[in-house]
């Protein structure tokens, strides 16, 4: 199979995009960082499930880190990355530059509120303007039909579903199940900075969550069972736990008993940040 069409201009992409819908061709989106893993795979599948073509970016957005964070050292493979798009059957590839996605003079960012509100913002403020600028620039760079984005970042697709919705861009938003691996724990470009001994740790996660999503689900009291949670990974061998906090499934509200709610955590193993999240049924 020969591998995808790879793009790295803006212009570039809309006449491939023309092209296709000139054929009468839907087209379904898969937004990444790259760093491709199972997990990603997994969302082009979905895509290609819903769409006769898929486009997957691959782009490490700066705004979306702040300048303690680990831009500079994000994992950046673009060729293995397309080797995995030709094996997954992704139509087109686009690679744009820093400077063909934000050009000199570049002064426009979007700020979501609802679901945006609190969790990763308490840490990382500026985080989800990033995102949502640059979601709504490739939306309009490539018009798809829908776009596909993991569970695993639970509040960044509640995130991408206010902003669409809000501002009517016409593209249906799929959440894709959290891919793990054979422990649990859940892929992450990330986890590429882990030792086989924070691996172990790191495994330690989800069932820590799953354990407390149960016992919420079984009426034990929010403050003490979240608490309770973040004690035990600390135990586990997390250095720092920034949050372990029920909420409402849509609105990321505050969690009521009677409606579907996601349990999400945010830990520290060494110097690598990891998050997760799981089901907490309804009662």
């Amino acid at each position: 199979m020969s591998g995808p069409i790879v793009v790295d201009s803006v212009a570039a992409l809309r006449a491939q995009i023309r092209e296709w819908r000139r054929d009468g061709l839907t087209i379904a989106m898969v937004p990444t960082m790259g760093a491709l893993h199972d997990g990603h795979i997994s969302l082009v599948r979905i895509a290609l499930e819903r769409a006769a073509r898929c486009v997957v970016s691959i782009f490490v957005n700066p705004r979306q880190f702040a300048p303690t964070e680990d831009l500079d050292k994000y994992p950046r493979q673009l060729a293995r990355d397309l080797d995995r798009l030709r094996e997954a059957g992704a139509h087109l590839a686009f690679t744009p530059s820093v400077a063909e996605m934000y050009r000199p003079g570049f002064a426009t960012k979007i700020s979501v509120g609802g679901p945006s509100s609190g969790l990763e913002t308490d840490f990382r403020p500026t985080f989800f303007d990033g995102v949502a600028t640059v979601v709504a620039k490739l939306f309009l760079q490539a018009a798809p039909d829908c776009a596909v984005f993991g569970e695993k970042d639970y509040q960044q697709l509640c995130v991408v579903r206010q902003l669409c919705g809000d501002l009517d861009l016409p593209v249906e938003i799929i959440g894709a199940p959290t891919v793990r691996d054979a422990h649990g724990l859940a892929m992450s470009s990330r986890n590429a900075y882990l030792g086989e001994a924070e691996l172990a740790i790191a495994r330690k996660l989800n069932a820590v969550l799953r354990q407390t999503a149960a016992e919420l689900a079984s009426g034990a009291d929010e403050a003490r069972i979240t608490s309770d949670a973040a004690e035990a990974l600390v135990r586990a061998g997390f250095r720092k736990v920034d949050y372990v906090a029920a909420r409402e499934a849509v609105t990321l509200g505050s969690w009521r008993r009677d409606r579907n709610g996601r349990l999400l955590a945010a830990v520290w193993l060494g110097t690598t940040r990891l998050i997760d999240n799981v089901e907490i049924p309804s009662a």
